[in-house]
C-alpha cells in the first residue's frame, strides 16, 4: 500500500495499481472509489492520521461500478451507513460488479498482452476477485454535488461503462477521472494517458468522445483510477489519450 498526499485535500491511496481517494474539507470526508477489499483498513489509517473517524465519511461517490472500484463499498455501507453513490446507468453493475460487456475478451486478453500479468497478478492477490456487490446505491446525477465535501461537479463520461462518471473539483484545480482516463491500463501494462483497452471497456469510441468532458474541466491536475497523478493539465492528458487511441 502507499499513500499520500496528491492535491490540496486530496490524499491517495493505492494498492496493486488501484487508486481511490479521500478528500477532506471543513464539513467531513468524501471518498471516491472503493478500489480493493484490503483497502478500507488503509482509509481508516489515513482517517486516524488526520484526527477523523468513520463517522466523518459523508459519502462514497463511485466513478462507475467495476470490482476493482467497489471493493470496500459493501462494508462502509453496511457496517458504517455510508451512503454509496453511483451513476443510475451503473446500479446494475454495482450490484454484480462482474458482469459487464466489454469489445473484446478480457480473458485472453493477457495472452496477446503479457506485460499486464504482473498487474494482473497483483490485482487477485488483493482481492479483485472476491469482491461482493452493493444493491443499495444511490443515484449520483450531473451536474454540483455542492454538500458534499470539496463541492465536486460531476459530468457523465460514459463508454467505458455506460454510466462512468468523473468528478471536478474546481477549487482544488483537480478533476478525478476514474477508468475515463488512465496512466496505468492494467489489461496491457502500459503507462502514460490513455483510455482502458477495449478488454475492460464497453464501447472505446464512446470511451474516447467522452474524454472532451476531462479536457473541458482545464484542471492542473488529474487522478486516475490506475495509475500515478498526472500533473501537467486534463488537456495535455487527453491529447497523449486520443493519439494513444484505442487499443
Amino acid at each position: 500500500m502507499i499513500s499520500y498526499d496528491v492535491a490540496d485535500g486530496i490524499h491517495l491511496i493505492t494498492r496493486a495499481h488501484v487508486n481511490c481517494y479521500v478528500v477532506e474539507d471543513e464539513n467531513g470526508v468524501l471518498l471516491v472509489d472503493a478500489g480493493l477489499p484490503r483497502m478500507w483498513q488503509e482509509v481508516l489509517e489515513v482517517l486516524r492520521t488526520r484526527g477523523r473517524r468513520p463517522g466523518d465519511i459523508r459519502a462514497l461517490a463511485l466513478t462507475h461500478g467495476h470490482f476493482d472500484h467497489m471493493g470496500f463499498a459493501r462494508h462502509a455501507h453496511r457496517e458504517h451507513g455510508i451512503p454509496v453513490l453511483v451513476h443510475q446507468e451503473d446500479a446494475p453493475l454495482a450490484s454484480h460488479p462482474y458482469r459487464y460487456a466489454t469489445e473484446r475478451n478480457r480473458f485472453l486478453y493477457p495472452f496477446t498482452h503479457p506485460r499486464s500479468l504482473p498487474v494482473l497478478g497483483k490485482l487477485a492477490t488483493s482481492g479483485a476477485l472476491r469482491v461482493r456487490g452493493l444493491r443499495d446505491t444511490q443515484p449520483m446525477t450531473e451536474g454540483s454535488l455542492e454538500d458534499l465535501p470539496g463541492s465536486p461537479s460531476v459530468l457523465h463520461t460514459p463508454g467505458h461503462t455506460d454510466g462512468h462518471c468523473i468528478l471536478h473539483l474546481p477549487e482544488r484545480n483537480t478533476v478525478i477521472s476514474g477508468d475515463a482516463l488512465v496512466t496505468l491500463d492494467p489489461y496491457t501494462g502500459t503507462q502514460g494517458p490513455q483510455i482502458v483497452a477495449s478488454a475492460a471497456t464497453k464501447d472505446t469510441r464512446q470511451a474516447l468522445d467522452s474524454l472532451q468532458a476531462i479536457s473541458s474541466t482545464g484542471a492542473a491536475t488529474v487522478l486516475t483510477g490506475h495509475g500515478a497523478p498526472w500533473t501537467h493539465g486534463a488537456e495535455a492528458a487527453v491529447e497523449q489519450a486520443r493519439r494513444t487511441g484505442a487499443h
